[in-house]
């Protein structure tokens, strides 16, 4: 069974290219543009991995992040949170918030592939940016 993407993205490039390199690898990608909406999904229907872009139409990825964190069901979800804002404060309040990794953009397309790969089998991944 392929495992499972959600990208909290609402960018159309990036969501075009996040989409092909994950299905390339393997991913059944399921992506949502809207904060609120992305939450909703990720509730219904934990994925593996979530990749959530801090910058989001009605409710950032922080809040996301936090409202996710206090649901038992995803605890441990793994998540990448990706930002065009790579400055020290940003990094470390995604962290606070609970995120596996961090990685700016532009991004790597091997950076990030290596990491949802390595969330998804448990092995820390490094985070970039």
């Amino acid at each position: 069974m392929k495992k499972t993407v959600l990208v909290a993205e609402d960018e159309p490039n990036i969501v075009e290219s996040l989409s092909f390199l994950l299905e390339r690898a393997g991913f059944d990608v399921t992506v949502e543009p809207d904060g609120r909406n992305a939450l909703d999904a990720a509730l219904a229907n934990v994925p593996d991995v979530l990749i959530l872009d801090v910058m989001l139409p009605s409710m950032d990825g922080y809040e996301i992040l936090r409202q996710l964190r206090a649901d038992a069901r995803c605890k441990s979800l793994p998540v990448v949170m990706l930002t065009a804002k790579g400055q020290r404060e940003d990094r470390d309040t995604a962290m606070e918030s609970g995120a596996d990794l961090f990685i700016t953009k532009p991004f790597s397309n091997k950076e990030i592939v290596a990491a949802v790969e390595s969330l998804v089998s448990g092995r820390q991944a490094v985070s970039g940016g």
